[in-house]
């Protein structure tokens, strides 16, 4: 009665088995946004110490008929480079506490996953309406050329192409968050006090 006893309590105490899926993952985006936060401090500090002050002293206008995101994006250099050095750093801290088995790392991540669908499909919008309003200036000062080329081909390639890696990139995003929120691998995880 007491060897069942304690053989139940044993196997009620073991860990789970650490997944191969969880530690790869982890690893992978720990070297990946280790790299793009180490790139985003670099272009901070030279945003900061010199483009930024160039720009000030040069004081450049923006053509007309621009598209609004990319006037909104030239007026907030600074903070978007700021803010994609935050994420970098985020996504970091977020891939080594998955590496080490924090729950709140777990459900992070696969928020992040899930926003990084959202940005797949906003920067395809974008692009449409970035390269609509590039192909029509583009159109307008090559209408004087004899022999101007169509552009409307080559735009449309490029859009289907940026389409098709943003659906492919949302299925494994969202394949990720899936197999993150799944119950065997939520169950190798602990909760872990900040003491």
């Amino acid at each position: 009665m007491y060897r069942q006893d304690n053989l139940k309590e044993n196997t009620m105490t073991e860990t789970p088995k650490r997944s191969s899926f969880v530690t790869v993952l982890a690893w992978i985006f720990i070297a990946l946004s280790g790299f793009g936060t180490f790139i985003g401090i670099v272009q901070n500090v030279l945003v900061q110490t010199v483009f930024l002050p160039a720009m000030e002293r040069a004081q450049p206008t923006m053509p007309p008929g621009m598209p609004a995101i990319s006037v909104f994006m030239f007026n907030h250099l600074g903070a978007i480079f700021l803010a994609f050095l935050l994420v970098s750093a985020f996504v970091l801290i977020c891939s080594i506490g998955l590496l080490r088995r924090w729950n709140w790392a777990r459900l992070c991540f696969a928020g992040i996953m899930l926003l990084g669908i959202v940005w797949s499909v906003g920067g395809v919008v974008m692009q449409f309406f970035m390269f609509s309003s590039m192909q029509s200036t583009m159109q307008q000062q090559l209408q004087d050329m004899p022999d101007a080329p169509d552009l409307s081909y080559f735009v449309m390639v490029i859009f289907v192409l940026s389409a098709v890696f943003s659906i492919g990139f949302s299925v494994l995003y969202g394949w990720i968050a899936k197999r993150l929120l799944s119950a065997p691998i939520a169950a190798e995880f602990r909760q872990k006090s900040l003491n």
